[in-house]
């Protein structure tokens, strides 16, 4: 059985004991069903990873020994942010969990003209807490021991202006470039990915106004999370770690 991965929210010791408890201890007491002495590997989001050794197992707490503080990272050189208009149902949570195990360091979810969720700042935030468990998660499958940041939900135009030092692209069907055919090689960049609607008019002009590079991903009209995913998968390939 492939050794358990558990992220830990505050900063862990380089040896000794660890409590763990809530959703952490359900896991691996109820679904798992470990036993003492299995080990088990903990995170904290600081890009180290700590093996560990079970010790104590029971229905609310599990406690495990650190045995080692090890530097492991399978971080991408490319600094990347997506900006996702939100999508409804479960597409925002799959974009959310399959970006982060392509490796992208942040995620703004935005509202847009076209967005099609409406909900007042409490549930959105309500929202973007559950979007962080599920980068968590994604961290927690794919071996990553840096957490993803879910940004607070802003408004498109709101993100557009700030202020930020990489390339920031914007898909559209009639643009010059393809990935393949960027000039410049980017060390860190923004993309944005419409609503399931599409930008307006207006929100296009918007982005060229501040800078957004258009690129084309191919001849096919692509659902959103299809085209989330597919953008990061190209551009991981062309400028980050994936081969």
């Amino acid at each position: 059985m492939r050794i358990p991965r558990i992220y830990h929210p505050t900063p862990l010791p380089s040896q000794g004991d660890v409590t763990l408890s809530g959703e952490a201890a359900n896991h691996l007491g109820r679904v798992l069903r470990m036993q003492p002495e299995q080990p088990i590997l903990l995170f904290d989001g600081s890009g180290a990873q700590f093996p560990a050794m079970l010790t104590e197992v029971s229905k609310k707490q599990v406690v495990a020994t650190i045995t080692a503080c090890e530097s492991h990272s399978v971080e991408s050189p490319l600094d990347f942010e997506l900006g996702q208009v939100i999508s409804r149902g479960e597409k925002m949570e799959f974009t959310i969990q399959k970006s982060v195990e392509l490796g992208v360091n942040t995620i703004t979810p935005l509202l847009s003209a076209r967005c099609g969720v409406k909900l007042n700042a409490e549930r959105l935030e309500k929202k973007r807490q559950q979007w962080q468990k599920i980068a968590i998660g994604a961290c927690e499958q794919s071996g990553r021991n840096v957490v993803p940041t879910i940004n607070p939900v802003i408004n498109l135009d709101t993100w557009c202006q700030q202020a930020f030092d990489g390339l920031k692209l914007n898909l559209h069907p009639r643009a010059p470039y393809s990935i393949n055919t960027l000039p410049d090689a980017p060390y860190k960049l923004r993309l944005l990915i419409g609503p399931e609607g599409g930008l307006s008019d207006d929100e296009i002009a918007m982005t060229r106004e501040h800078g957004f590079e258009e690129i084309l991903l191919g001849p096919r009209v692509l659902r959103t999370e299809t085209a989330a995913l597919t953008a990061i998968t190209a551009l991981q390939v062309r400028f980050g770690d994936l081969g």
